[in-house]
């Protein structure tokens, strides 16, 4: 069926005739989320109807094996529930059209001779346009990229385009992240690379754009005249799992924060772009990052926690600690957890804190922006049996229940004046019909059709990289952890980071009101304010 005649309704345009070429093709990330993006993508009508989809890996696969080892994984519905949106519910008709599109060539990406093979394959296709897909360790993006362009694989001529996405983590500081960066604009311009966080292909971080500048209700309060603080959360409740070796070298500061995090700040805190485009956009976020006050070594070592999960319980299951997980370095110094203070000093946002933390084995799976406002003025109130003001919260929640969540106050029935939190809220699933998807189709389209908007930009990698380096250092001084028992929310040391600010995390998996976060081994009280 022709792929015009598989659109669903609606003006999206199908995506170029293109040859997609993916490198490290037997690896997780190909058959949990690539892979079933693209099929999401082919059936929807989105991809063209001579697209080919090449893997290019060590393994001893050809064509036929590396579609039954795809269709394998996926139509398992134990093993592709570790995707995120998987395509477990495969349609066998639209599989089959989809699989004729998969295609494998073994052989070493790290040495010369498969890239003749790949320049074979182009010329035999029905277009010149070709994306390389680095779905590989971060070790091998530059030599990847080098060999392409030593080959004249990223030459691009008449209308034909060659593109290069890269995987997180873009480098492991910023001295690495520079060499990364310079080393691929050696063989190709900015505009054709594109650095992938999946996150800023989840719906709810775009409509992070949509709330605040297409509503006039959000953006005259969007400052520090009315903002008290931010917290940006990122908890999961899995260990390490089959990714220890990849994991114990990198740690939650580099696996999260300059990227997933990062963005999740910038999106909230930038400017007003000039327009809707690509260009604008980064330009904006990059500004937001560069912003970020440059801590001190000492500073960054004040303003941070670094924690690591022991054993204990999620739900009815005991846990192993992080340190006996298969594949873990006995001795490591690795951390699962990581909590940090921000600054970020431009006159929207000077004086308001940004408070980021995020950790595996922690209570809830939750990734949200909560941002506390200033609590009204209390003067009219000192005479009844109000104790104080409560601050108003917006609660963004990015996953896994996708929506927006306002509290504000109310008087409780009776006849004395007592106030209590009442919640507001927008649930997407409530108003809009979401499939099961993994986050990357809309950024794989996005390329295929030449879209920057939703990747990251050289300066903007580094940018992030410059704020997180000075915890880096400090950390690399002094690599002391504080242990957190599995299915707690961090180590009493992130707690006291931010109380003594005279704040409280907000209670991780709570996104319908300002919940207090319980303190290590505490029972935590989940109101925010007293009666009277």
């Amino acid at each position: 069926m022709a792929a015009s005649a598989k659109r669903q309704s609606g003006d999206i345009p199908v995506a170029d005739d293109t040859t997609l070429f993916i490198f490290g093709a037997s690896g997780d990330l190909v058959k949990r989320l690539l892979i079933p993006s693209l099929y999401h993508l082919d059936r929807d009508g989105l991809l063209d109807d001579a697209m080919r989809i090449v893997g290019v890996d060590l393994a001893g696969h050809d064509d036929d094996s590396f579609r039954e080892h795809l269709h394998t994984f996926l139509a398992d519905k134990d093993a592709a529930s570790h995707a995120e949106g998987r395509a477990a519910d495969l349609d066998p008709e639209t599989w089959a059209t989809f699989a004729r599109r998969l295609h494998y060539r073994q052989g070493d990406f790290t040495q010369s001779d498969i890239y003749a093979d790949i320049a074979t394959l182009i010329e035999e296709g029905t277009s010149a346009n070709a994306v390389f897909y680095c779905a590989t360790g971060s070790r091998f993006f530059g030599d990847i990229a080098t060999r392409l362009g030593e080959a004249g694989l990223l030459n691009e001529r008449d209308s034909q385009y060659r593109r290069l996405v890269v995987e997180k983590p873009f480098g492991h500081d910023l001295e690495s992240a520079r060499t990364l960066n310079a080393q691929l604009l050696e063989v190709m311009q900015e505009r054709q690379i594109y650095r992938i966080d999946h996150f800023l292909g989840k719906e709810t971080v775009q409509n992070i754009l949509v709330a605040r500048f297409a509503n006039v209700l959000f953006e005259p309060f969007w400052n520090n005249h009315y903002i008290d603080h931010i917290q940006i959360t990122a908890a999961e409740t899995v260990g390490v799992e089959k990714r220890a070796a990849f994991y114990d070298r990198t740690g939650a500061m580099r696996d999260m924060v300059p990227n997933h995090l990062f963005q999740l700040l910038a999106m909230v805190a930038i400017e007003p772009p000039a327009a809707f485009g690509a260009d604008a956009l980064r330009n904006e976020k990059s500004k937001v990052l560069e912003a970020i006050r440059p801590w001190t070594s000492e500073e960054a070592a004040a303003n941070s926690a670094r924690g690591r999960y022991a054993a204990g319980r999620l739900g009815d299951t005991e846990v192993p600690g992080y340190l006996d997980e298969e594949d873990v370095d006995p001795d490591s110094q690795t951390e699962t957890y990581v909590a940090m203070k921000v600054m970020v000093d431009n006159w929207r946002w000077i004086g308001v804190p940004f408070y980021l933390r995020t950790g595996k084995r922690m209570s809830a799976r939750d990734t949200e922006i909560a941002i506390c406002f200033k609590p009204a003025p209390y003067a009219q109130f000192r005479d009844t049996d109000v104790e104080r003001m409560t601050a108003n919260w917006l609660i963004i929640q990015i996953q896994p229940n996708e929506g927006m969540w306002f509290d504000f106050q109310a008087k409780r029935p009776g006849p004395e004046l007592e106030m209590d939190t009442v919640k507001m809220g927008f649930a997407y699933k409530d108003f809009f019909d979401l499939p099961a998807v993994t986050g990357y189709e809309t950024l794989i389209y996005d390329c295929l059709t030449g879209d920057q908007m939703l990747f990251q930009r050289a300066d903007t990698i580094e940018n992030g990289w410059r704020a997180v380096q000075p915890f880096l250092d400090a950390w690399a001084e002094n690599p002391e952890l504080s242990d957190y028992a599995a299915g707690e929310d961090g180590p009493q040391s992130a707690h006291e980071l931010i109380e003594r600010d005279g704040r409280q995390w907000h209670q991780v998996g709570s996104p319908t009101g300002p919940g207090v976060a319980p303190r290590p081994g505490k029972e935590g009280a989940n109101r925010s304010a007293p009666r009277g």
